[in-house]
């Protein structure tokens, strides 16, 4: 790991919510929103672009710990801004504070932890090297 891994570093993600990121597992009666599992997705895919430029190239992360409240639905087809904060920094283990919001309001909040990984001793068997 990099020196460079500390709190402080953020990254946010803009998505404009499609079909995809709705409650279809839910059948076809379900309302045309956001899913938790979406909402968490996003959160987790903004904290890997927090970190993305302070881990060498052996390494990745996996998200091990998710503390979210999804606060107020959202309509698919409305943009999703979503914010991640490396909080703080034990070991290999990241702490992060994860918020968003549709084009209205906040419409989730919580924490995420991550634990640094080195990518070949989670390589699927036979994967090129």
């Amino acid at each position: 790991m990099r020196e460079g891994l500390r709190s402080g570093l953020h990254a946010e993600l803009i998505v404009t919510t499609t079909s995809q990121h709705g409650i279809t597992h839910l059948g076809e009666d379900a309302p045309n929103v956001l899913s938790t599992p979406s909402m968490i997705g996003l959160m987790e895919r903004a904290a890997i672009q927090a970190i993305a430029t302070q881990l060498g190239e052996e390494e990745g992360s996996v998200g091990v710990r998710v503390n979210v409240s999804h606060l107020a639905a959202t309509p698919i087809g409305q943009k999703v801004t979503v914010r991640a904060r490396l909080e703080r920094v034990e070991g290999r283990k990241l702490f992060f504070a994860v918020e968003a919001f549709n084009e209205k309001e906040k419409i989730g909040e919580g924490t995420h932890e991550r634990v640094v990984i080195l990518k070949k001793r989670f390589a699927r068997p036979g994967a090129a090297k």
